[in-house]
């Protein structure tokens, strides 16, 4: 019988599985100081700093009644001087600061495979990003001053036409809500939400992934186009004569469509597919290997003494006989898949951790610490 969880503060005194049955998916759930006393991560010097980076992604939203604009960083200037309602936008700020990081850690009763990133949005009095919906799960933090939600279940999603941004047309909230400092609010998958700052404001906002079957589809063809054999050529022997030459023939349709029929994709197939596909780090993920990195003697003393942790741009997973990091997937022994899997869900091995591993698994160590992939405690 599966242990159950306990209450969790960040879940407003729910369990984990009361969270799950009521909530995910399913309607909003507004928790009160769900981190008490929480202070921002990063100030907004270094916020700027971060917008200003080519390897971030980040957009200005600006708002003049019903019009929005919208630019895309990096930025080398902000309107911090300019009386309008402007909002900038941060993404994957857990890839670059380890308190960040640490942060969207605590919502890791999600598994990784839907956990994407944290995203921290910076507002001047009045700023948003107007009424809209989201197609996943999203926690909103307030970090910094206050915003004001207003929210809705409404059916209606259809959008303005002409404008940067993905605006409801007939936004109708139901409800509102003042969060300060510590609180979170909870939205599932197209509820209709509109976020205003009153007064200048910060909000971190974790996100899940919920990539369209369509993507995942294509994605998969083109895995699998690279192992996907048929052998032979395209014959027909008892070829008839035709008065229409023009035609495409039943019979070449039928013969050919019965070879590709002969593919057949296994759960094999999709673990492999899914675990590259999940941990393939996005196109602005750049890793930074050690300038003057030690052998491989003194990353294993070194690595067993002191232990080792995934870089923050680093994306672990596994399921069964296989261990996927950052797009690659390996075959690993009983003893081996242990450790590692370990080394996924922790992000960590201490020292002693280390000394269990095998020549193989710390050479494996070795070559991700190689490529900035892992790095060594101090």
């Amino acid at each position: 019988m599966k242990k159950k969880s306990l209450p969790l503060t960040l879940l407003g005194g729910l369990t984990v599985e009361q969270f799950f049955s009521e909530y995910w998916h399913k309607k909003p759930l507004l928790i009160r100081q769900a981190i008490p006393g929480f202070k921002p991560l990063l100030s907004k010097k270094d916020l700027f700093t971060l917008a200003g980076r080519d390897d971030v992604e980040s957009r200005l939203i600006s708002s003049f009644g019903n019009h929005w604009e919208l630019s895309k960083g990096p930025f080398d200037r902000l309107p911090v001087e300019e009386p309008k309602e402007w909002t900038v936008l941060i993404q994957g700020v857990n890839l670059h600061n380890e308190k960040a990081d640490a942060l969207l850690r605590q919502f890791n009763f999600v598994p990784s495979a839907r956990l994407d990133d944290l995203m921290i949005s910076y507002a001047a009095d009045g700023g948003g990003v107007g009424p809209h919906f989201d197609s996943y799960d999203v926690f909103l933090l307030q970090a910094h001053g206050q915003r004001r939600w207003r929210i809705g279940a409404q059916k209606d999603l259809s959008l303005i036409d002409g404008m940067p941004l993905k605006i409801l047309r007939n936004f109708k909230p139901e409800v509102e809500y003042v969060l300060e400092p510590g609180d979170m609010l909870y939205l599932p998958p197209h509820y209709a939400h509109d976020g205003i700052a009153e007064g200048e404001c910060m909000t971190y906002s974790i996100g899940f992934r919920t990539p369209h079957y369509q993507e995942l589809a294509e994605s998969f063809l083109n895995f699998k186009s690279e192992t996907v054999e048929l052998p032979g050529r395209y014959a027909d022997p008892e070829l008839e004569p035709v008065t229409h030459p023009a035609e495409l023939q039943d019979a070449m349709i039928d013969k050919v469509l019965a070879e590709i029929e002969k593919i057949r994709f296994s759960r094999e197939d999709m673990t492999l597919f899914l675990g590259e596909y999940l941990t393939e780090p996005k196109p602005s993920v750049f890793f930074d290997p050690p300038r003057r990195p030690h052998s491989q003697k003194k990353f294993a003393e070194l690595a067993k003494n002191n232990g080792v942790k995934l870089a923050l741009k680093s994306i672990m997973l596994y399921q069964g006989k296989h261990v996927f990091i950052n797009g690659e997937a390996f075959n690993v022994t009983a003893k081996d898949k242990t450790l590692l899997a370990k080394l996924a869900d922790q992000r960590a091995l201490t020292g002693a951790e280390v000394c269990k591993a095998t020549p193989d698994v710390l050479d494996a160590l070795c070559i991700w610490y190689e490529d900035g992939w892992l790095v060594l405690n101090k």
